[in-house]
């Protein structure tokens, strides 16, 4: 026996926020689509004003009491709510902690060259964590690694601040910088004189 067809009903996405009839707080503090307060109502008449408007009540805070709704287009709110978490995910994914790693003996072309790559890692946004390590009796001279994380921070003052200051972890001596990049204000170009005074006769 054949099945009767049963009609395709799109499943929407769970929301966040209870809309319109899904609030069931008797009591709302209400603001309408342009942040103006409405003070305390009913949920009928926040539901009343919402449909005048052809707009939604939304429930943005339900931990508050009473509970916080606004009046307002619940799609073009979703969309826009939607976009900033996807900004917020890109951002985080593109920041990350990069570790660049020195010995108690690194000399001074493997220092530079670290710390330059530290530099393009400050300059696309990441943080920069420096770590010292000490082996043996090395760790009797710490001195030794202060003093080059002090030569590191030092040589990326200019794109950089310390997020976290130097701090020993067992034969580990750590500094961790964040980028402080800011972009160099245009130079001015030299005016160039007037044609009319480039050609004019100079008094003698």
């Amino acid at each position: 026996m054949r099945r009767p067809s049963v009609p395709f009903q799109r499943v929407e996405p769970q929301r966040k926020q209870k809309i319109n009839d899904e609030i069931t707080a008797p009591e709302l503090r209400v603001v309408d689509s342009r942040g103006t307060p409405l003070g305390i109502l009913s949920k009928k008449e926040a539901l009343r004003v919402a449909q005048e408007q052809n707009l939604d009540l939304v429930e943005i805070a339900p931990q508050a009491s009473p509970p916080v709704a606004k009046i307002i287009d619940y799609g073009k709110f979703s969309y826009e709510q939607q976009k900033r978490e996807k900004t917020q995910k890109k951002a985080q994914k593109h920041s990350e902690l990069k570790e660049i790693r020195f010995k108690a003996g690194t000399d001074t072309h493997d220092f530079e060259f670290k710390t330059r790559h530290a530099r393009e890692f400050l300059i696309e946004g990441h943080k920069v964590k420096a770590t010292v390590m000490f082996r043996g009796r090395e760790i009797m001279h710490q001195e030794i690694g202060q003093k080059m994380l002090q030569r590191f921070m030092d040589a990326l003052a200019d794109v950089s601040k310390v997020d976290q200051a130097m701090k020993q972890e067992g034969r580990f001596l750590s500094l961790t910088l964040a980028p402080s990049v800011t972009k160099a204000a245009p130079k001015k170009k030299k005016e160039e004189p007037k044609a009319d005074e480039a050609s004019a006769p100079q008094a003698e």
